[in-house]
């Protein structure tokens, strides 16, 4: 072990409390989707520790979401030139998927090995992962490139906005790790499905159901021929699934519905696999099972697959040797999720996920994180880092 892996990982034994207590300011600040005043504060909090560690931080301004945060902390021996110089891109996005006040409500608490609170594990103790390993290397060199640390706003609803900045940034990543939650197996992920996430409205006829149901043409009717024919498009064999799980419509009771909405959770493992099915769901919508009817589909947001080619397979080898030096024998897992880890992979940026501290449950009020986990995974996620020379990459 170097003398910089030394004092690199044995610094960051000494911040776990240090950790801790960022990660309680990040949970008990607002932070939802829809939130950019609160996802923004959470970034606030970010840029002020990173610049008190002398890491410049530059904030690309969103319209509708949160900001996204970029933070640079330059390899030592100046600008060569090679892949050696290509940025290592750590990253994590600071929304999460509860409403405004659940910070309030179930502030960050501590209950044994374990901490809860909106988004501790999804991924607010990622995102202090990532800070602390940024300041490692600042403190203490050693990276065998240029570091970025990039912080979005919007991916829990399909980074409508934090996509173009994260593909920028992936165009000239020699590797990317995304922070997520480690599984709690204690391992990481190497694959995920894509997703698509689209809304369907139809338009029928309204007509007193009573007085002249004849006259009326029924926009729920048609919801249900159409929910009927996308569900049997699902194909588990392939990992093909589709899910109408919000239906909405009619004007009252005793009216025949003049609109009714659907929407749609389409969830693929093949790139390939994406235009096909999408090219059914088309047909469908395009189709009137109910004479008279309308309806039209707008897709509302999209992640793509996150697969593995050979050059993530070494990624994901260099960190599996890592955590084994730091005490713990990650598996690489397929998740069912979606993540803006397959944005990066999809621009052929060598890519591992959930490399973060382990946690579990999210989404849910029973969301917990493994707090024996934050040091470990920083100091693995360190270590991997200083051997991507070796491994190749």
């Amino acid at each position: 072990m170097s003398k910089t892996e030394t004092e690199i990982t044995t610094w960051l034994a000494s911040q776990k409390q240090a950790m801790i207590e960022a990660l309680r300011q990040m949970v008990d600040t607002d932070g939802g989707s829809y939130d950019k005043a609160g996802v923004d504060a959470v970034g606030a909090q970010i840029a002020r520790f990173l610049e008190g560690q002398g890491i410049p931080v530059q904030t690309l301004p969103q319209s509708r979401f949160g900001d996204c945060l970029r933070a640079t902390v330059d390899a030592e021996g100046g600008a060569a030139m090679g892949n050696q110089r290509k940025n290592i891109v750590l990253m994590g996005h600071r929304d999460t998927v509860f409403p405004k006040g659940e910070p309030q409500r179930r502030p960050f608490t501590i209950q044994g090995d374990r901490a809860y609170g909106p988004g501790v594990a999804d991924m607010k103790a990622g995102l202090v992962m990532n800070m602390f390993v940024l300041a490692a290397f600042k403190k203490f060199g050693g990276a065998p490139g240029p570091l970025v640390g990039l912080f979005t706003g919007d991916e829990e609803i399909g980074s409508p906005e934090g996509r173009p900045v994260i593909e920028a940034e992936a165009r000239g990543a020699r590797v990317v790790f995304n922070s997520e939650p480690g599984r709690p197996d204690n391992g990481v992920v190497t694959g995920r499905k894509g997703g698509v996430f689209m809304v369907f409205d139809i338009e029928g006829k309204a007509a007193h159901s009573g007085g002249n149901f004849e006259q009326g043409i029924s926009a729920i009717g048609e919801l249900a021929h159409k929910i009927t024919a996308i569900h049997a498009l699902t194909d588990l064999q392939r990992g093909i699934t589709l899910n109408v799980g919000l239906v909405s419509g009619g004007q009252s009771v005793n009216t025949v519905a003049p609109y009714a909405q659907g929407q749609i959770d389409l969830r693929y493992v093949e790139p390939a696999d994406r235009d096909e099915v999408m090219g059914r769901i088309n047909e469908i919508i395009a189709k009137s099972f109910i004479p008279g009817t309308r309806a039209s589909l707008t897709i509302r947001g999209e992640f793509l697959p996150l697969t593995q080619d050979d050059a993530s397979a070494r990624v994901f080898a260099a960190y599996r040797a890592a955590a084994k030096e730091t005490g713990f024998d990650p598996a690489g897992n397929f998740s069912g999720g979606c993540a803006d880890s397959g944005f990066t992979a999809a621009m052929g940026a060598p890519t591992l996920c959930a490399v973060g501290p382990v946690g579990g449950k999210a989404h849910s009020p029973e969301e917990y994180l493994e707090l024996d986990s934050i040091v470990p995974r920083a100091q693995a996620l360190a270590r991997a880092i200083l051997r991507l020379d070796a491994a190749g990459l």
